[in-house]
């Protein structure tokens, strides 16, 4: 099926900012609630956010099979399920119906108050109900840098990791999404030197991880595999993703099951899903792998995506501060592969699960994607723009992530994902 939507000489006759993330030729995927209190599922165009529910009761998706209450729900994942098919569909109408050369949508002043809103009268909510949530640590650059800090610098990677895509289960229930606070979390951390007792308390070394995330559709049954020539038909879409983390916690008590309270306290996503159908354009090489894959693991073409990300810290009531610029492309697994990997021993995959990338970090310092790479553990802190210092994050800190791709004829972003930290809650004795 012929991708209209992603045509680069489409103008929209809403008003689009040159260089607005969401032209005509993202069309992304959300859910909202209006100033009237409805919960919709909607798309986003320039600063207008677009109800598809009203969009599909007006008549406006005739001719495309899709269920009455298919855009009225508080959740994506039952459009997710429809597959790839009805996704395509889907973002051309919108891309027909919003084009600066169609004037049925656009000269129906009644219609268009019901279902376009602007983006300051909504309230972005998650877009998916995670049912199950994976994160992989699959930057190889990313991984030598904790190797080095923490381990022997000449053995830096851990023996498996240039063969498998390595992966843990995290918490669903604590992703939230983009401008929902953070509690600095409560945790044990090492005993103090010449002691045995743990240490605990709030995280004083809480840090952000700079990733992305890829959201997947019902795909396989318990015992079935995904295929790894077919692992996109059941990739949906994209989010920016901070996993954030309490590096004292985690140290105490990864070895030697992994990542728990470290990780599990908050996770915070962008809103908006791209498709991949919308970075299609932006496709390019991930590095060479070291080791030729196991068949399974084996890709044909090219299986990454050129996406600009930065990090910026915001101290309150102070200016932003940017600290990392880094990119997509960096990364030595791509999501095909992670997906092939996670399901080859059987393990069933469904509509609306997540699994993160990893922290992602390029080859230079200020492309590390945490600030126990940027500060090197602590030992040169950074400084921010209004004199003061980071060896991680303060409370009452902003940190805001952006990703987007861009060539000559456009931009396609994801918008930002911000969350502030707030002091931790007194633990009551």
């Amino acid at each position: 099926m012929k991708l209209t939507a992603n045509n680069p000489n489409r103008k929209s006759w809403l008003d689009v900012s040159k260089d607005s993330d969401f032209p005509i030729q993202n069309i992304p995927f959300g859910v909202f609630i209006t100033k009237d209190d409805i919960i919709t599922i909607g798309t986003r165009i320039g600063d207008y956010a677009i109800d598809l529910g009203a969009l599909h009761q007006l008549g406006y998706f005739e001719g495309i099979p899709l269920t009455d209450d298919i855009f009225l729900q508080d959740s994506l994942n039952d459009f997710i399920a429809d597959g790839r098919k009805t996704w395509r569909l889907v973002r051309n109408r919108i891309a027909e119906l919003f084009d600066v050369t169609k004037s049925g949508l656009r000269d129906h002043k009644e219609h268009k108050a019901e279902i376009i809103f602007r983006m300051k009268e909504v309230e972005m909510l998650l877009p998916v109900s995670v049912g199950d949530y994976t994160d992989f640590y699959a930057s190889k650059e990313h991984a030598t840098n904790v190797g080095t800090l923490f381990r022997d610098p000449e053995n830096a990677l851990m023996p498996n990791w240039l063969h498998v895509p390595i992966g843990y289960h995290g918490r669903s229930s604590s992703i939230i999404p983009s401008g929902t606070p953070v509690r600095r979390p409560y945790g044990q951390s090492k005993p103090a030197e010449g002691t045995n007792t743990p240490g605990f308390g709030p995280s004083k070394l809480l840090d952000f991880e700079l990733e992305m995330a890829f959201i997947t559709t019902d795909s396989n049954t318990l015992g079935d595999r995904i295929a790894i020539e077919e692992a996109e038909e059941y990739i949906f879409g994209m989010v920016l993703f901070n996993d954030w983390s309490a590096r004292d916690i985690q140290a105490w008590e990864y070895q030697p099951l992994g990542p728990f309270l470290g990780k599990n306290f908050a996770s915070t996503i962008s809103p908006w899903i791209v498709t991949l159908d919308a970075l299609e354009p932006f496709r390019t090489d991930n590095p060479k792998q070291v080791h030729e894959p196991l068949p399974y693991l084996k890709v044909d073409g090219q299986k990454s995506y050129d996406i600009k990300l930065q990090v910026g810290i915001q101290p309150e009531g102070k200016e932003e501060t940017v600290v990392a610029n880094s990119n997509f492309k960096y990364m030595y697994w791509t999501m095909v592969q992670q997906l092939a990997h996670h399901t080859v021993n059987g393990c069933p995959v469904e509509a609306g699960d997540m699994m993160g990338s990893g922290t992602i970090s390029g080859p230079t310092k200020d492309s590390y994607g945490s600030m126990l790479e940027l500060s090197w553990r602590g030992q040169n802190p950074i400084k921010l723009n209004d004199g003061s210092e980071r060896k991680f994050i303060n409370d009452n800190d902003t940190v805001i992530m952006r990703a987007y791709c861009e060539n000559d004829e456009r931009r396609i972003g994801f918008g930002e994902c911000t969350g502030k930290v707030l002091p931790a809650i007194p633990f009551k004795k």
